[in-house]
């Protein structure tokens, strides 16, 4: 009989850990330690280990607030991630020698915000799926919206005409390695003069990121005349672009800039990536979801992609 055994992480599984999540099919650079570690300062580390007998089976990146442990908040997916030739048998019981270690160290709750599908190179393993005898619940719902390459996506006539239009206007787009301008000329202003908040990384934090994984996140400013009007952030997986921050000037307003930049990036990698993630739309209004935002992205070509949150009573 096979013996599952679980390890908290601590530094000494950092190179295990990374490789795992390189060889995996469903792990992306997020999952990295230096990426889940950036922000330590803010998150009581609790990520897990699954061992069966000596090997690694699988990863759960998670911090703990008092007695819950989440799928790391400080990450926009997550889960388990089990190795790609686990039959459901073994996922099953890696779940569930888990699930008990978190009852023996006083864990009452585990709150897991699943993989969104777009980022499954194979069938994902779904936790939901082997805690039928535990609680769950469903206790939050993301419309994620994305462009899926691999379908018939249509991009509005109307954003196409703008954007054939101003082909005229002399932009100039550019791969940039300073995030500072972007960051402190257009982000920061946009985001606080329009919903008083702050981008989720700090300009030094997204600065350590980028030269970290250097091949994952790459930024692209549009100018004319050398003045800055929109810039796009993209975090690269292996089959997924995500724009992780698009944000434009008031002057760039008035020549849709921003439009223009993803209509470029779209058509820019579509020969490399199965899909072009341009994020959530949630917000705390009535309908639950910012509307604006969710039209302009599906002109864009987004279909709908859900992302659940579950929460299990241990």
């Amino acid at each position: 009989m096979k013996n599952y055994t679980i390890k908290k992480y601590n530094s000494e599984y950092f190179t295990i850990w990374n490789a795992f999540v390189s060889s995996s099919s469903n792990a992306t650079f997020l999952f990295h330690r230096d990426f889940v570690e950036y922000h330590s300062d803010r998150f009581e580390d609790y990520s897990l280990l699954v061992f069966e007998d000596e090997k690694l089976i699988s990863i759960l990146p998670a911090n703990r607030v008092e007695n819950t442990v989440f799928s790391h908040q400080g990450l926009t997916y997550g889960g388990f991630v089990f190795l790609d030739e686990m039959d459901e048998n073994e996922v099953e019981n890696g779940i569930k020698t888990a699930v008990e270690y978190l009852r023996k160290n006083e864990i009452k709750t585990l709150i897991v915000k699943e993989m969104i599908s777009i980022y499954e190179r194979q069938k994902a393993i779904r936790i939901n799926g082997f805690l039928a005898n535990e609680s769950q619940t469903v206790l939050d719902k993301k419309i994620n919206l994305a462009l899926d390459y691999r379908s018939d996506y249509k991009i509005s006539k109307s954003k196409l005409k703008h954007y054939r239009r101003l082909q005229s206007e002399g932009f100039v787009i550019k791969k940039e390695v300073d995030y500072d301008l972007f960051w402190t000329n257009v982000l920061e202003p946009l985001l606080n003069e329009k919903y008083n908040t702050k981008p989720v990384h700090s300009l030094e934090e997204i600065k350590s990121l980028a030269n970290k994984f250097p091949n994952n996140i790459e930024q692209y400013n549009l100018y004319i005349d050398d003045e800055i009007l929109a810039g796009i952030t993209i975090f690269k997986t292996q089959r997924v672009v995500k724009s992780q921050y698009g944000a434009t000037t008031e002057k760039g307003k008035t020549y849709r800039a921003l439009d223009y930049l993803f209509i470029y990036l779209i058509e820019m990698f579509a020969n490399n990536y199965e899909f072009f993630d341009m994020g959530t739309v949630n917000d705390n209004s009535e309908l639950g979801y910012n509307l604006g935002l969710y039209n302009q992205k599906k002109e864009l070509g987004c279909d709908v992609f859900e992302q659940n949150t579950y929460q299990i009573v241990i």
